[in-house]
Protein backbone atom coordinates (compact mmCIF):
# COMPACT_ATOMS: atom_id res chain seq x y z
CA UNK A 1 0.00 0.00 0.00
CA UNK A 2 2.63 2.51 0.93
CA UNK A 3 5.30 2.19 -2.16
CA UNK A 4 2.50 2.16 -4.44
CA UNK A 5 3.61 2.93 -7.56
CA UNK A 6 -0.51 4.52 -8.02
CA UNK A 7 0.44 7.00 -5.40
CA UNK A 8 3.05 8.96 -7.26
CA UNK A 9 1.03 8.80 -10.19
CA UNK A 10 -1.74 10.43 -8.06
CA UNK A 11 0.67 13.27 -7.03
CA UNK A 12 2.64 13.44 -10.04
CA UNK A 13 0.71 16.51 -11.29
CA UNK A 14 1.70 18.62 -8.04
CA UNK A 15 5.38 17.24 -7.87
CA UNK A 16 5.67 18.68 -11.59
CA UNK A 17 4.27 21.84 -10.51
CA UNK A 18 6.30 22.26 -7.57
CA UNK A 19 9.88 21.26 -9.37
CA UNK A 20 8.85 24.26 -11.96
CA UNK A 21 7.67 26.23 -9.29
CA UNK A 22 11.44 25.74 -7.80
CA UNK A 23 13.38 26.54 -11.46
CA UNK A 24 11.43 29.35 -11.87
CA UNK A 25 12.13 30.48 -8.15
CA UNK A 26 15.84 30.26 -8.84
CA UNK A 27 15.76 31.77 -12.23
CA UNK A 28 13.55 35.14 -11.31
CA UNK A 29 15.50 35.45 -7.88
CA UNK A 30 19.19 35.02 -9.51
CA UNK A 31 18.07 37.84 -12.13
CA UNK A 32 16.29 40.21 -9.58
CA UNK A 33 19.56 39.89 -7.63
CA UNK A 34 21.47 41.56 -10.54
CA UNK A 35 19.03 44.95 -10.40
CA UNK A 36 20.09 47.47 -7.75
CA UNK A 37 17.44 49.15 -5.27
CA UNK A 38 17.85 51.85 -3.37
CA UNK A 39 17.21 50.09 -0.08
CA UNK A 40 18.59 47.15 1.74
CA UNK A 41 15.81 44.46 2.77
CA UNK A 42 16.18 45.63 5.96
CA UNK A 43 15.81 48.98 5.35
CA UNK A 44 12.76 48.40 3.13
CA UNK A 45 10.70 46.18 5.58
CA UNK A 46 11.79 49.10 8.10
CA UNK A 47 10.48 51.61 6.15
CA UNK A 48 6.77 49.40 5.48
CA UNK A 49 6.60 48.42 8.82
CA UNK A 50 7.30 52.39 10.32
CA UNK A 51 4.63 53.51 7.57
CA UNK A 52 1.93 50.81 8.68
CA UNK A 53 2.70 52.26 12.07
CA UNK A 54 4.10 49.18 13.27
CA UNK A 55 7.54 50.49 14.81
CA UNK A 56 6.82 47.81 17.55
CA UNK A 57 7.95 45.00 15.14
CA UNK A 58 11.49 44.10 15.59
CA UNK A 59 13.58 42.94 12.65
CA UNK A 60 16.29 40.22 13.40
CA UNK A 61 18.84 38.44 10.90
CA UNK A 62 18.72 35.22 10.99
CA UNK A 63 21.22 32.28 9.53
CA UNK A 64 20.07 30.14 6.47
CA UNK A 65 18.64 30.99 2.68
CA UNK A 66 15.41 32.32 2.33
CA UNK A 67 14.48 31.35 5.81
CA UNK A 68 12.71 34.82 5.76
CA UNK A 69 9.02 34.47 7.93
CA UNK A 70 7.31 36.82 10.54
CA UNK A 71 6.55 35.37 13.67
CA UNK A 72 3.32 36.76 15.14
CA UNK A 73 4.43 34.94 18.85
CA UNK A 74 6.89 37.54 18.82
CA UNK A 75 6.04 40.13 16.43
CA UNK A 76 9.18 39.83 15.00
CA UNK A 77 10.47 39.32 11.28
CA UNK A 78 13.18 37.53 10.71
CA UNK A 79 15.46 37.81 7.29
CA UNK A 80 18.04 35.46 6.13
CA UNK A 81 21.60 37.21 5.54
CA UNK A 82 20.95 37.85 2.03
CA UNK A 83 17.58 39.70 2.36
CA UNK A 84 18.80 41.50 5.33
CA UNK A 85 22.19 42.81 3.91
CA UNK A 86 21.23 43.31 -0.06
CA UNK A 87 20.28 46.57 -2.04
CA UNK A 88 18.34 44.61 -4.53
CA UNK A 89 14.81 44.13 -5.95
CA UNK A 90 14.87 40.31 -5.12
CA UNK A 91 16.10 41.02 -1.36
CA UNK A 92 13.37 44.21 -0.89
CA UNK A 93 10.51 42.10 -2.59
CA UNK A 94 10.72 39.24 -0.24
CA UNK A 95 11.70 41.51 2.87
CA UNK A 96 8.01 43.26 1.96
CA UNK A 97 6.52 40.49 1.67
CA UNK A 98 7.48 39.10 5.18
CA UNK A 99 6.37 42.85 6.32
CA UNK A 100 2.97 42.08 4.53
CA UNK A 101 2.18 38.75 7.05
CA UNK A 102 3.12 41.79 10.34
CA UNK A 103 0.88 44.20 8.66
CA UNK A 104 -2.13 41.11 8.31
CA UNK A 105 -1.22 40.07 12.00
CA UNK A 106 -1.62 43.85 13.06
CA UNK A 107 -5.04 44.21 11.09
CA UNK A 108 -5.86 40.52 12.81
CA UNK A 109 -6.45 39.30 9.04
CA UNK A 110 -9.23 36.59 9.01
CA UNK A 111 -7.01 33.85 7.26
CA UNK A 112 -3.62 34.60 8.86
CA UNK A 113 -5.66 34.05 12.36
CA UNK A 114 -7.10 30.62 10.95
CA UNK A 115 -3.63 29.80 9.63
CA UNK A 116 -2.03 30.39 13.12
CA UNK A 117 -4.77 27.90 14.78
CA UNK A 118 -4.02 25.24 12.25
CA UNK A 119 -0.59 25.02 12.85
CA UNK A 120 -0.42 22.67 15.73
CA UNK A 121 -3.32 20.72 14.65
CA UNK A 122 -1.76 20.43 10.63
CA UNK A 123 2.14 19.65 12.48
CA UNK A 124 0.47 16.93 14.33
CA UNK A 125 -1.77 15.78 11.93
CA UNK A 126 1.09 15.57 9.25
CA UNK A 127 3.21 12.93 11.46
CA UNK A 128 0.15 10.97 13.77
CA UNK A 129 -2.23 10.31 10.28
CA UNK A 130 0.21 8.56 8.41
CA UNK A 131 1.39 6.59 11.50
CA UNK A 132 -2.39 5.76 12.24
CA UNK A 133 -3.11 4.87 8.41
CA UNK A 134 -0.14 2.13 8.64
CA UNK A 135 -1.07 1.04 11.74
CA UNK A 136 -4.35 0.49 10.49
CA UNK A 137 -3.30 -1.16 7.45
CA UNK A 138 -0.86 -3.20 9.34
CA UNK A 139 -3.64 -4.38 11.36
CA UNK A 140 -5.28 -6.23 8.78
CA UNK A 141 -6.97 -2.92 7.47
CA UNK A 142 -8.72 -1.70 10.63
CA UNK A 143 -11.17 0.47 10.06
CA UNK A 144 -11.19 2.74 12.93
CA UNK A 145 -7.12 3.85 13.04
CA UNK A 146 -7.37 4.50 8.96
CA UNK A 147 -10.42 6.98 9.16
CA UNK A 148 -8.60 8.46 12.14
CA UNK A 149 -5.00 8.87 10.24
CA UNK A 150 -7.45 10.22 7.07
CA UNK A 151 -8.83 12.51 9.72
CA UNK A 152 -5.49 14.09 11.21
CA UNK A 153 -3.90 14.21 7.64
CA UNK A 154 -7.01 16.08 6.99
CA UNK A 155 -6.07 19.16 9.30
CA UNK A 156 -2.57 19.02 6.69
CA UNK A 157 -5.42 19.71 3.80
CA UNK A 158 -7.19 22.38 5.51
CA UNK A 159 -4.13 24.22 6.78
CA UNK A 160 -2.76 24.34 3.60
CA UNK A 161 -5.70 25.64 1.55
CA UNK A 162 -6.10 28.27 4.27
CA UNK A 163 -2.69 29.18 3.92
CA UNK A 164 -2.89 30.20 0.07
CA UNK A 165 -4.88 33.52 0.57
CA UNK A 166 -2.46 33.86 3.64
CA UNK A 167 0.72 34.20 1.08
CA UNK A 168 -1.54 36.01 -1.95
CA UNK A 169 -2.44 38.57 0.37
CA UNK A 170 0.90 39.16 1.54
CA UNK A 171 2.13 39.50 -1.55
CA UNK A 172 -0.16 41.70 -2.57
CA UNK A 173 0.67 44.14 0.28
CA UNK A 174 4.33 43.79 -0.37
CA UNK A 175 3.97 45.01 -4.15
CA UNK A 176 1.36 47.97 -3.19
CA UNK A 177 3.82 48.90 -0.54
CA UNK A 178 6.89 49.14 -2.42
CA UNK A 179 5.16 51.57 -5.21
CA UNK A 180 3.33 53.86 -2.98
CA UNK A 181 6.11 54.52 -0.92
CA UNK A 182 8.56 55.17 -3.43
CA UNK A 183 10.97 52.12 -2.94
CA UNK A 184 10.74 51.07 -6.29
CA UNK A 185 9.27 52.19 -9.47
CA UNK A 186 6.44 50.57 -11.34
CA UNK A 187 9.08 49.32 -14.00
CA UNK A 188 11.20 47.72 -11.15
CA UNK A 189 7.83 46.06 -9.60
CA UNK A 190 7.59 43.75 -13.02
CA UNK A 191 10.90 41.91 -11.38
CA UNK A 192 9.49 41.71 -7.39
CA UNK A 193 5.92 40.16 -9.23
CA UNK A 194 7.91 37.38 -11.11
CA UNK A 195 9.87 36.39 -7.48
CA UNK A 196 6.52 36.81 -5.73
CA UNK A 197 4.46 34.73 -8.31
CA UNK A 198 6.93 31.90 -8.35
CA UNK A 199 6.73 31.80 -4.47
CA UNK A 200 3.29 31.59 -4.74
CA UNK A 201 3.27 28.07 -6.68
CA UNK A 202 5.58 26.79 -4.50
CA UNK A 203 2.17 27.17 -2.28
CA UNK A 204 0.07 26.06 -5.06
CA UNK A 205 2.10 22.90 -5.58
CA UNK A 206 2.43 22.03 -1.89
CA UNK A 207 -1.52 22.36 -1.41
CA UNK A 208 -2.32 20.65 -4.81
CA UNK A 209 0.12 17.29 -3.23
CA UNK A 210 -1.47 17.39 0.11
CA UNK A 211 -5.09 17.44 -1.37
CA UNK A 212 -4.39 14.61 -4.04
CA UNK A 213 -2.71 12.97 -1.52
CA UNK A 214 -5.40 12.44 0.90
CA UNK A 215 -7.51 11.51 -1.86
CA UNK A 216 -4.98 8.99 -2.40
CA UNK A 217 -5.91 7.58 1.12
CA UNK A 218 -9.27 7.91 0.71
CA UNK A 219 -9.65 6.25 -2.84
CA UNK A 220 -7.04 3.63 -1.63
CA UNK A 221 -8.73 2.60 1.39
CA UNK A 222 -12.52 2.75 -0.12
CA UNK A 223 -11.09 0.50 -2.87
CA UNK A 224 -9.92 -2.13 -0.48
CA UNK A 225 -12.98 -2.46 1.42
CA UNK A 226 -15.01 -2.63 -1.64
CA UNK A 227 -13.07 -5.94 -2.38
CA UNK A 228 -13.50 -6.76 0.45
Amino acid sequence: MFFDPMYFLFIAPAVLLGLWAQMRISMTYAQAQKMAAPLSGVAAARHILDSAGLGNVQIEQIPGRLSDHYDPRDKVLRLSPEVYQSRTLAAVGIAAHEAGHAIQDAHAYAPLLLRNAAVPAAGFGSNAGILLIILGAALNMNAVLIWLGIGLFACVVVFQVVNLPVEFNASARAKAQLVQLGIISQDELVYVKKVLNAAALTYVAATLQAILTLLYYIMRFTGSRNRD
